[in-house]
């Protein structure tokens, strides 16, 4: 389908470039990446691993790169404190011209989430409200950035508002969701610009997509405007076996638990490319119009090399 857009994950963990390779390289794999024809240039948010910080990332190839949109999948707001957050992000969109695109996410339970809470100084209680309030207070700054007034939210109050850097659009960049619980689904649908989920299957999504759509529609809002989007692992590979091969130790690199854990929460890929491109197939019938594609892999030169065979599924979508 032309209007299927195709991005990719710089791979900024060092889980995914691997060792001895020079993360000083991840600027060239986005240029790259535009020069094929990616539509965007995606980095993730975590800090429990060694990595390239995220927004750091953008920032560095926003001079690099003209066309691409430049996005966060996802970023968690919980690690910046929110008015700082605001002005790094509305410089980046500036820096950019326009293409910052941000999908935020709330940690999840357990030895990912509470640890970054704790380190980052801020409840795990109230997440989702806190994570809301935040986005709230990042688009009150964008629209207003002469400064001035207030916010006075649930969680986060802030008397007096700063000046704030102008990002290139009016109002900022869009601001999208992960997440497929029943209220993370209702709240995209009222408040969210688009929705970035990774379900392991296309029927999960056919329903998230359904019930984002049903919210949009209860809160008065047009429900095309929430942009679908996906966040999928790819490997291609010259046979499946050999993909489940690289996907497990993707698993183990990343996360620290086996394949077929990780396939039961997340959407994933691997094997030869009519294959891969059956599987995603079916998502973009369910109705996703943005892939956001992480390359399942452990070395930068393996990363490059996925990097050549996977925008050729492009022809195939």
């Amino acid at each position: 389908m032309d209007d299927v857009e195709l991005g990719v994950l710089i791979p900024i963990g060092q889980a995914q470039w691997g060792p001895g390779a020079d993360p000083r390289e991840l600027p060239g794999f986005a240029v790259r990446a535009e020069e094929l024809g990616y539509s965007s240039l995606w980095v993730n948010d975590f800090l429990l691993t060694p990595r390239i910080e995220a927004l750091t990332m953008l920032a560095a190839v926003a001079p690099l790169t003209s066309r691409v949109t430049l996005g966060t999948a996802a970023l968690l707001p919980v690690l910046r404190r929110p008015v700082p957050a605001a002005q790094t992000l509305a410089s980046i969109d500036r820096l950019s011209g326009g293409r910052l695109v941000l999908t935020v996410g709330a940690a999840f339970p357990g030895r990912f989430g509470l640890p970054q809470h704790a380190l980052s100084d801020v409840p795990w209680e109230r997440r989702f409200t806190r994570l809301d309030e935040t986005v709230a207070l990042w688009r009150q700054l964008w629209a207003n950035p002469e400064g001035g007034g207030s916010f006075q939210g649930t969680l986060l109050r802030f008397e007096q508002l700063p000046p704030m850097t102008v990002p290139s659009r009016p109002g900022g960049p869009p601001v999208w969701l992960g997440g497929m619980s029943e209220s993370a689904l209702r709240r995209i649908g009222r408040h969210y610009d688009g929705w970035m989920p990774y379900p392991p299957s296309a029927d999960e999504y056919v329903a998230g997509l359904a019930a984002v759509r049903a919210a949009a529609a209860e809160a008065g809002r047009d429900a095309a405007a929430v942009a679908p989007a996906l966040f999928v692992s790819v490997v291609v590979t010259d046979s499946v076996e050999r993909g489940r091969e690289l996907l497990g130790s993707f698993a183990e690199a990343s996360y620290g638990m086996p394949l077929d854990q990780l396939e039961k929460i997340q959407a994933l890929a691997a094997g030869p490319p009519d294959m891969v491109a059956e599987k995603l197939r079916g998502y973009v019938a369910a109705g996703a119009r943005h892939l956001a594609i992480r390359i399942a892999t452990t070395s930068l030169e393996s990363q490059r090399e996925q990097l050549e065979h996977i925008i050729k599924l492009k022809e195939y979508l």
